[in-house]
């Protein structure tokens, strides 16, 4: 009956009316936003406290390696002459080291099942994971340094330059990649469980934990030199190394003169402008290692109760000064 009195063209007139109303009001809305926020671009920036400009624009990841900061670009023979210390390990004597070396061990059971020979995906994984203690410790450590009114006497710093090196470990492999949506789901789940369980490590035991992460560092460079070897043996192919590893030219707004200028970021392994994804896997290599000894190291000094590394560095630093041998950046 209700057919028969309504034309279908009036019908189809009015309900498109009705849908086409609120769209083209929803479209001129956007529109006039992206405007407005265009407008007030640079407005935002100029806004924001000098210091926090300067800061901002000098930020930049720190390589942890003092090859990685001369001036001299590095070749793939400079990388390969760099001491990892191939096959180092430390022996477990302790309960504690025992226990954590085989938890580390039956924990890379878990990517060596699940990703094989997919060294990029297993990168990137491996360092969402690996970026985690530097910055618990470095947090957890810093909560006693004002709990306890006292200085952290040269802990929190390398701490967390070690969490923001294998950060950047991270972003480079990204370059490399697109995780699916079950790796990402993979990589959120198992950040949750690995962050709580060794903050609380932490808290119960900081040597125990220094002295997993140095055997879980040791895994990561075993990892990276079965990288290599299937990019030597051409399993892998050898693709350009990321741009982020080498340098790129970036944009940024000057407040002095209120315009946008280019700019080079500085490289952060100076590798060479033709680098290849080898020798980003050499640059990192060596980063891991410093991490294995550097951990290792705590572990070592939580043992013996002398934690204050501060102070034997500058007796160290002042004795060399003094025979005229001061520890430098060395150029490469």
């Amino acid at each position: 009956m209700l057919r028969t009195l309504i034309k279908p063209q009036i019908l189809n007139s009015a309900v498109s009316g009705r849908l086409l109303i609120p769209v083209r009001t929803l479209a001129t809305q956007t529109s006039v936003i992206q405007q407005q926020a265009e407008s007030r671009k640079y407005e935002v920036i100029e806004n924001m406290p000098r210091d926090v400009f300067r800061e901002v624009l000098a930020s930049r990841s720190v390589p942890m390696r003092e090859e990685f900061m001369g001036t001299q670009r590095l070749t793939t023979d400079d990388l390969e002459s760099i001491d990892f210390g191939p096959g180092k390990h430390h022996n477990a004597k302790t309960l504690g080291d025992k226990a954590a070396y085989r938890t580390v061990r039956f924990l890379r059971l878990l990517p060596d099942t699940y990703f094989k020979r997919n060294h990029y995906m297993r990168a990137v994984m491996l360092e969402t994971i690996a970026a985690v203690p530097g910055m618990v410790g470095g947090m957890l450590r810093h909560m006693k340094s004002l709990r306890n009114l006292t200085d952290d006497n040269g802990w929190i710093d390398h701490m967390l330059h070690e969490a923001a090196n294998e950060r950047f470990h991270l972003m480079t492999w990204m370059k490399c990649l697109e995780p699916s949506r079950w790796n990402r789901l993979l990589i959120l789940g198992a950040q949750g469980v690995f962050f709580n369980a060794y903050f609380w490590l932490y808290v119960c035991s900081p040597k125990v934990a220094h002295r997993f992460c140095g055997y879980l560092e040791e895994e990561a460079v075993v990892s990276y030199t079965h990288f290599l070897t299937d990019l030597d043996n051409g399993y892998l192919k050898n693709e350009p190394a990321p741009t982020c590893a080498i340098g790129k030219p970036n944009d940024f707004f000057d407040l002095s003169d209120k315009c946008t200028k280019i700019v080079f970021i500085p490289e952060y392994y100076n590798l060479q402008p033709n680098a290849t994804v080898r020798d980003v896997v050499l640059a990192v290599r060596a980063d891991e290692a410093v991490h294995r000894d550097a951990n290792h190291f705590f572990a070592d000094r939580i043992a013996i109760h002398r934690e204050n590394i501060l102070e034997e560095v500058m007796k160290k630093h002042e004795e060399e000064t003094r025979r005229g041998k001061v520890h430098e950046p060395s150029a490469a």
